[in-house]
């Protein structure tokens, strides 16, 4: 039998990558589609020569006929191409808007067409400024004003999300919604406000770990292995269809304890550096005081729930650091 074929949009990026990785060693032939913006192939080096791999360089929003073409030629996408990172979503929103709603709907219309399976990724920002103490998939959302490009990013993936849903309740199309939780490890780096490795970097080389804001916005940090073992659980999983998933830790630290945290397990004398949030991303900007996720859905589904800790991730990307960048 040929094996099957997988599209992964954004696959030479941070989590796309690890997941070409991991099905490609499971058999798969996976096309992968990707820019370059944010994305690099030296990611996919340890498969380079896997004849079961292509890949092209390809922008989702501005080569819609041949992302359909791909589309057709798939049994399975996996669209993870997106603007990322909250410096990119504040510093250029227009990017934000047209990459993740026209993008997504270059990719999902093709596959509602032709009822193609597609696991879509968005991210627990749609949650917004929601105050819940757990976010569940079907709670009610808080998202900010306009004024504030700070929530474009949310605004988009939800529309992606709802036009999913569309496509799902008016022309059956087999999707599920993943929203990612804060997701870090090797190969991400702090180029576009990544807190982990950022902190990682800085304390590796002896540099202040710069804490925005008063440090006590907390977050959940789940390692990029366990992401992928909850995407490949629900490839085949036919229950999950119309669904939305989250996808992430339950293990909440505040950002003042996470780069304490950062500083002794890597033995770094580096200290803590508070900056306004005005400083670091201009005025008016609002950030989500607390986000953890509710994980019930996957895990009734799928059986899945993370495995590694804050420890884990954290020498992991410092491991990554000390090959790739010569920290110290």
């Amino acid at each position: 039998m040929m094996p099957e074929k997988i599209l992964v949009t954004g696959g030479a990026g941070f989590i796309g990558s690890f997941l070409t990785e991991s099905l490609l060693a499971d058999g798969y032939a996976v096309t992968v589609a990707d820019n370059f913006s944010t994305g690099a192939i030296a990611n996919l080096d340890t498969v380079k020569d896997s004849p079961l791999l292509k890949v092209l360089k390809l922008d989702v929003v501005e080569e819609a006929d041949t992302v359909a073409e791909l589309v057709r030629e798939a049994d399975c996408i996996f669209h993870l191409a997106a603007a990322v990172g909250v410096e990119m979503v504040v510093n250029d929103p227009v990017h934000t808007l047209l990459t993740n709603v026209r993008g997504t709907e270059n990719v999902l219309v093709p596959a509602a067409k032709a009822k193609k399976r597609i696991i879509l990724a968005s991210t627990s920002e749609v949650y917004g400024k929601s105050p819940g103490e757990l976010f569940k998939e079907t709670d009610d959302l808080h998202l900010g004003s306009p004024h504030h490009s700070r929530w474009s990013y949310a605004c988009s993936k939800l529309l992606d999300e709802f036009i999913l849903m569309a496509y799902h309740h008016q022309q059956d199309l087999p999707g599920t919604i993943v929203r990612f939780f804060n997701i870090v490890g090797p190969r991400q780096t702090g180029q576009y406000g990544m807190v982990v490795p950022r902190f990682v970097k800085a304390a590796l080389n002896g540099e202040s770990l710069r804490v925005y804001g008063d440090g006590q916005q907390s977050r959940c940090f789940c390692h990029v292995a366990d992401v992928v073992k909850a995407l490949k659980s629900l490839l085949h999983c036919k229950e999950s269809y119309g669904k939305i998933c989250n996808i992430g830790s339950q293990d909440l630290i505040t950002i003042e304890d996470l780069a304490k945290k950062t500083i002794a397990q890597l033995n770094s004398e580096s200290q803590l550096e508070r900056i306004p949030y005005e400083q670091a991303y201009g005025k008016g900007f609002e950030d989500m005081r607390r986000r953890r996720p509710d994980i019930t859905e996957i895990y009734q589904l799928t059986g899945w729930k993370p495995e590694k800790n804050l420890e884990d991730i954290i020498e992991d990307t410092a491991d990554y650091f000390r090959k790739n960048y010569n920290a110290n």
